[in-house]
């Protein structure tokens, strides 16, 4: 995807680092298999826009152009964040419906605060009214509320999501045989395998319990590119209990790996990613040969703001 997508104004001023860097991570658990670990440095992007909410909202700002954004998001949502910065920057209207009517009472957290600040509209929901987010009369009320609006789903997953992460498989292209990435609502993996060579993959670890990311992917692949789009598989033992959970001991490998490499690592998505990348290569996986490629999504929350994030990978 260019920098500046046709009918997305002002988007050539956000000056986004494409296409990201590609850097190899020297690592015995890696190289005493015979593979070879490279970093896809997709949070470095964009400072406000890092990763693949760059990739995700670029095309959805085209569609936009310049009308005013409405899309959802829980109290932590690192989609809610993007959005309302992408507002401030280029100029339009936000408005974010967060679920959980009971936080409308209550001091904004930081991460609210901060969507707040940037001028996003707060909108909070009950939890019933969130999960029915989706069905017609209920978006049809939310569209009386804020007028005419832009409507990004939660987790900025659409079509127009898929088709924008398919720039990052075409990045990759003729590097790697493996293309990696934590999942939360499949957008991301969608576009990825899409993007690819024939001869290359894309494996998805899902960070949600659930089993349901399959149908979501080939879903959206039908709505973005008509049908099945590359080759892509999900390993799902890597969630650590599912929503935002995290264990002591995927802390410490994530602190291990700061160390290592000198990559500040998020724990929600990319600290689960790159634990499943060494067990499978302790398990012998990857043959010996293989070139895979870790796809950094975000980057960590300031330490107060180290709390529940949704599903927006």
């Amino acid at each position: 995807m260019p920098s500046s997508p046709p009918g997305a104004p002002g988007l050539s001023r956000l000056q986004p680092v494409l296409p990201s860097p590609l850097q190899p991570a020297e690592d015995e658990r890696f190289a005493r298999h015979g593979v070879t670990l490279l970093l896809k440095r997709d949070d470095l992007i964009h400072p406000d826009l890092p990763g693949n909410k760059w990739r995700k909202l670029a095309p959805n700002l085209r569609a936009a152009a310049g009308r005013p954004v409405l899309t959802f998001g829980g109290a932590y949502s690192n989609h809610l964040r993007a959005t309302a910065a992408a507002g401030r920057l280029l100029g339009f209207p936000t408005i974010g419906v967060v679920r959980g009517d009971e936080l409308a009472h209550r001091p904004l957290n930081p991460s609210l605060a901060r969507c707040a600040a940037d001028g996003m509209q707060l909108h909070f929901v009950d939890r019933r009214t969130y999960r029915d987010k989706a069905d017609p009369q209920a978006l049809a009320a939310l569209l009386s509320a804020h007028g005419e609006c832009e409507v990004i789903p939660e987790g900025g997953s659409n079509a127009l999501a898929a088709q924008g992460c398919a720039e990052l498989g075409r990045e990759l292209r003729g590097t790697v045989a493996v293309a990696a990435v934590a999942c939360g609502t499949g957008g991301t993996l969608a576009g990825l395998a899409a993007g690819l060579a024939p001869e290359q993959r894309a494996l998805g670890i899902p960070v949600l319990r659930g089993g349901f990311l399959g149908d979501a992917v080939r879903g959206l692949q039908r709505q973005a590119f008509g049908g099945p789009a590359g080759t892509w598989s999900l390993d799902e033992r890597f969630h650590f209990g599912g929503h935002a959970r995290t264990t002591p001991g995927l802390h410490a490998f994530a602190d291990d790996f700061e160390d290592r490499h000198g990559l500040p690592v998020e724990r929600l998505y990319v600290a689960k990613l790159l634990y499943a990348l060494t067990v499978l290569a302790e398990e012998g996986a990857f043959p010996a040969g293989t070139a895979v490629a870790a796809v950094i999504t975000g980057r960590p929350d300031a330490p107060e703001e180290d709390q529940p994030s949704d599903s927006s990978r």
